[in-house]
């Protein structure tokens, strides 16, 4: 097996996954998003629900210090709330 260079960062609801790409994006790092839902019901076989699962985020492994911090920051936010 391949040795990856982006490393899984955080998995949870695609809402969440969107504010954490979108802060990502703004401190130019380029995350990779991963919808198992979306993939299947591209195939044929999803549900119904699609976008109402949940996402992985991976960032590169480069960058992966740098991101910590962004995703930590928010989950932090999100607890408080």
């Amino acid at each position: 097996m391949s040795e990856s260079n982006y490393t899984l960062v955080y998995t949870g609801h695609f809402l969440v996954v969107q504010q954490m790409v979108n802060a990502l994006k703004e401190i130019n790092i380029s995350p990779i998003v991963k919808d198992e839902t979306e993939s299947g019901r591209l195939a044929g076989f999803g549900t119904a629900l699609a976008g109402t699962g949940t996402q992985e985020l991976y960032v590169h492994n480069d960058e992966l210090s740098q991101a910590k911090t962004i995703i930590e920051g928010i989950k932090s936010s999100l607890e408080k709330s």
